[in-house]
């Protein structure tokens, strides 16, 4: 069960005891585009020191007097790296709790390395008002052992509310310009400028072009009836309809020079629309590849079926290579998840009434490592895709990078310890993954959040009341 993941201590009260400091000892730490085999000091919530032989040789008095008094964790043969920061995840709560719930899905994210997330607007009821975005702060504050923030919702109706987001405190506004359920497609033109032009912070776009989606889909409804294959999604939600929103995105910004993010690119053709020659802090127009688009193609609907159907869809093999390429070559900035969780009996429906999205969260970084394996890209490059990157992007205030003064957001991976996705062990409340079956040739062992550990390599440690996880804030 869930449940069997944490591990209560029914001596923890609401305020958390005073932690000795820790010293991760001959650790390969990954940050900066380097691995270096060094010691990092963590004392309360931060990163004190990084350097060789702290307790022994540390140039500061207090730094080795510190590290001679810390609990000591011998981390030969390991990576430490920045905690990943998730910067697309729906998980579910309010509204939609039997797929998911923020104490859950956050629990997941923990035993897959993600120390941060920012979650979507898309629940029941939508985060449209100041009121309900604050609701789904409150409800984290009390259940998530890794920090968070949540995009405000645009609508074509709530611009006055939209307006009255706090930059330093709100990771982003979300905005549809593609199928969306509800009140949350923006498709009348004036709004959607106003957004663009008014916006006080990130605007976080998912780009398909509805009029081009429906078309498709009646197209696929003539020829197959209600039985339309699962392999006609990448047509249906197709290269076109990725590129006719994404491209009108991309002009809009550029004409009102909108601070634009566009999520989960999914096709070769839309990489033109994107520049690696400026810094990420220059950039005005960036973009976020996912896991999913990076790691599987149209020939996994064969045996993956409905469990591989996302929105944007997965599309061809050659797609997928450009994306790959796009993420090291930096006209892709960040990669993400999307974790999307429906239960397995959604999921087992035929096309149209399968819904699109699964979880990713939990195994998101061993994925990504597994393409380090394969020579695919460095260990370096995933800790700058998936911590150094997404926190410039967002302008986080200290976190995302192992440096002294930064906030203690750790993960420790083994990477060589080989582990098998099982039902058994998904942790997403869901209790399936589309990974399940894969060997994946790095593990886990813990991850830290703020100088505490919340994921001992089996369950999160972290019981109710004390909880480890932060609001993320935001230096703009």
């Amino acid at each position: 069960s869930i449940a069997s993941f944490f591990l209560p201590n029914p001596e923890q009260t609401s305020t958390p005891a005073m932690s000795q400091a820790t010293l991760f000892r001959h650790a390969h730490v990954v940050t900066d585009g380097t691995v270096r085999v060094q010691d990092v000091l963590v004392d309360g919530e931060h990163i004190v020191a990084v350097g060789v032989n702290l307790a022994e040789q540390g140039a500061d008095a207090h730094v080795k007097a510190l590290a001679a008094g810390a609990e000591v964790k011998d981390c030969t043969g390991f990576w430490l790296m920045p905690g990943c920061i998730d910067d697309q995840v729906h998980f579910r709560e309010p509204g939609l709790t039997h797929k998911a719930e923020i104490a859950t899905e956050s629990a997941a994210a923990a035993a897959g390395g993600i120390t941060s997330f920012m979650e979507m607007p898309n629940t029941v009821p939508q985060a449209l008002t100041q009121d309900l975005l604050q609701d789904k702060y409150d409800r984290a504050a009390e259940v998530s052992p890794v920090n968070y923030s949540f995009f405000m919702g645009a609508s074509n109706h709530n611009l006055d509310e939209v307006l009255k987001t706090d930059p330093t405190r709100v990771c982003g506004i979300k905005v549809f310009m593609g199928s969306s359920t509800g009140d949350m497609l923006v498709d009348e033109s004036a709004v959607l400028e106003g957004i663009f032009k008014e916006a006080p912070t990130l605007v976080a776009t998912h780009c398909e072009d509805e009029a081009t989606v429906r078309a498709n889909s009646e197209a696929a409804r003539a020829r197959f009836g209600e039985t339309v294959p699962i392999a006609q999604h990448p047509l249906i939600r197709s290269a076109e309809a990725c590129y006719k929103s994404s491209s009108k995105a991309v002009e809009l910004a550029t004409k009102l020079n909108t601070q634009l993010h566009i999520l989960h690119i999914s096709t070769a053709r839309e990489l033109d629309l994107f520049d690696n020659t400026k810094a990420l802090e220059d950039k005005r127009i960036t973009a976020e590849a996912c896991i999913h688009h990076l790691w599987f193609s149209d020939a996994d609907y064969e045996s993956k079926g409905t469990h591989i159907k996302w929105n944007p869809a997965v599309k061809t093999a050659e797609d997928r290579e450009q994306i790959r390429a796009a993420i090291l070559d930096g006209r892709i900035d960040v990669v993400a998840t999307d974790h999307a969780p429906h239960t397995k009996e959604e999921k087992n429906g035929s096309y149209f009434k399968a819904p699109s999205g699964g979880p990713l969260v939990q195994h998101a970084l061993v994925a990504m490592l597994d393409m380090v394996h394969d020579g695919v890209l460095s260990v370096e490059k995933v800790a700058d895709l998936m911590a150094h990157r997404v926190a410039r992007l967002f302008r986080m205030s200290d976190r995302g990078f192992i440096r002294p003064g930064m906030k203690a957001d750790l993960v420790l991976v083994h990477p060589n310890d080989p582990w098998t996705v099982r039902e058994d062990n998904v942790m997403s409340k869901c209790g399936w993954s589309p990974f399940q079956g894969h060997t994946f040739k790095s593990r886990v062992h813990e991850t830290w959040v703020n100088g505490t550990c919340v994921w001992d390599g089996r369950r999160i440690t972290t019981s109710h009341g004390n909880h480890a996880g932060q609001r993320l804030t935001f230096n703009r």
